[in-house]
């Protein structure tokens, strides 16, 4: 048994009392990676390579939050659940491919949050500063609205062009109904991926002055477990299902006077459509396994990259959610369609990279600037934001060049090919891209959408596009 006190850095204030975390994890190597960024973050971790360690460590280690792998020499993971639960500690389950079903299971009997291996350090850090607010409030799901609050600061929708000044000026006029009294009307916003609906969700959000302190909560329809999107939005009652061990709130309720933000609105199932519609008919919502029903005075916005029309014309979506959330609404514009702000997001994003890393705010050289204003970024601005942030870290004598960038195909104004030749060479290019990834990923569907920055829906998509099988 191994016991590690990390503490933070020389150069590291600590705001807040530290936190322990228990890493239960026979890969030592995996162990050590994780135990050096959490010290970075200023975490006092704790390192155990089994099922019997970690019931020992505990008498003298008590952890806040524990990092759990379902597979260890002596037992399985699961088993240690319920007595991490009892003693309070917030449990993040760690799974290998293959072993979703032990990380719903997880879900159901007390984990906060799971994740995938191989797993990304931001990404992990992420999850456990979501644990670390529903430790703080254990009651309530409020480390939704705290997961997104570093995002709201100063959030704003950068670019000049006519598509963006039109965008603006809807979300303006769309503001003067959150002032009154009146139960503000929904809002569908609709746009392809990576067009930053997300962000003009928060501006909405923070439109009116009094919504400052009020909680947003962002929920990602398409990546919630089927098996818990239900349980996850409306809540249950303790005893409700097998599982149940402690009554818990739902993200509906999380948001309380605040913003319920439903990302991917369109892949949420049918059977939940119903009963969505009728808390926004109604402005009800009741927990799973109750009798009571609770005022909802959330304000509702949803988003998608689909056609939502077509598909309630197909029967893939309720018609009548579809107007019932699509009240007021609007489409943000592809960023091929907002001629000139690609240069101005490019450093935005640069200045970004420079300063999380230390770095000089690198210049764009000639051929850069030609590559980003020609190039018709399908990913649209996150593609940009990916492809920028890694040429700036790439880039020598803070100079990006169109070598660093590495944009796969762009469209030069003085190329002489027609749209057609165009359209084609950038469909072979994307089918190129998705089949590197795919082969780096061993085939792994959700591994590469995660890679290239989209989601597993659209990935999907492109796969069918191009037909590649899988």
């Amino acid at each position: 048994m191994q016991l590690v006190h990390l503490s933070p850095g020389e150069n590291t204030p600590s705001l807040k009392q530290q936190l322990k975390i228990l890493i239960v994890e026979d890969e030592a190597l995996f162990a050590r990676a994780v135990m050096r960024r959490l010290q970075k973050a200023d975490y006092e971790c704790a390192h155990v390579e089994s099922v019997q360690d970690a019931r020992d460590i505990v008498k003298q280690f008590a952890p806040d939050i524990v990092l759990l792998d379902m597979r260890l020499p002596d037992g399985n993971g699961l088993d240690l659940l319920p007595f991490f639960v009892a003693k309070s500690a917030m449990v993040i389950v760690m799974t290998a491919h293959g072993e979703i079903s032990d990380a719903v299971n997880a879900m159901k009997q007390g984990a906060v949050d799971y994740l995938k291996k191989p797993i990304d350090l931001e990404e992990l850090l992420l999850s456990i500063q979501k644990a670390e607010a529903a430790a703080a409030q254990s009651n309530s799901l409020d480390y939704s609205r705290q997961r997104n609050a570093h995002a709201i600061e100063g959030v704003e929708l950068l670019g000049d062009s006519p598509a963006m000044q039109n965008i603006k000026s809807q979300i303006h006029r769309i503001s003067r109904f959150v002032s009154s009294d009146a139960i503000p009307p929904t809002v569908l916003i609709g746009g392809e991926t990576g067009t930053g609906k997300d962000v003009a969700a928060r501006l909405l959000h923070l439109s009116c002055s009094t919504n400052n302190n009020k909680p947003f909560v962002h929920v990602d329809c398409a990546s919630l477990p089927a098996e818990l999107i239900e349980s996850e939005l409306f809540g249950h009652e303790k005893g409700a299902f097998t599982g149940a061990i402690n009554t818990r709130p739902g993200l509906i309720e999380a948001a309380e006077d605040g913003t319920l933000f439903l990302d991917e609105i369109g892949e949420l199932p049918l059977a939940l459509q119903a009963k969505l519609l009728n808390v926004l008919e109604r402005r009800v919502v009741r927990r799973i396994g109750s009798t009571k029903e609770r005022a909802v005075p959330a304000r509702f916005i949803a988003a998608t990259n689909r056609d939502l029309h077509e598909m309630s014309q197909l029967g893939r979506f309720r018609q009548d959610l579809y107007y019932r959330l699509n009240v007021m609404g609007f489409t943000m514009p592809p960023l091929r369609e907002r001629a000139g702000d690609m240069l101005l997001l490019a450093r935005h994003f640069a200045a970004q990279t420079a300063r999380r890393y230390g770095l000089q705010m690198p210049a764009f050289a000639p051929e850069a600037v030609s590559m980003i204003e020609n190039y018709t970024w399908p990913g649209n601005v996150r593609e940009l934001k990916h492809q920028v942030s890694r040429s700036v870290l790439l880039c020598h004598n803070n100079l990006v060049t169109d070598v660093d960038l590495a944009l796969p195909v762009f469209r030069a104004t003085e190329s002489g090919l027609n749209a057609n030749t165009q359209q084609s060479a950038l469909d072979s290019a994307e089918k190129a891209i998705l089949l590197q990834v795919l082969a780096e990923t061993r085939n792994n569907v959700s591994e590469a959408a995660r890679k290239l920055g989209i989601t597993r829906m659209t990935m999907r998509y492109r796969m069918d596009k191009h037909q590649i099988k899988h």
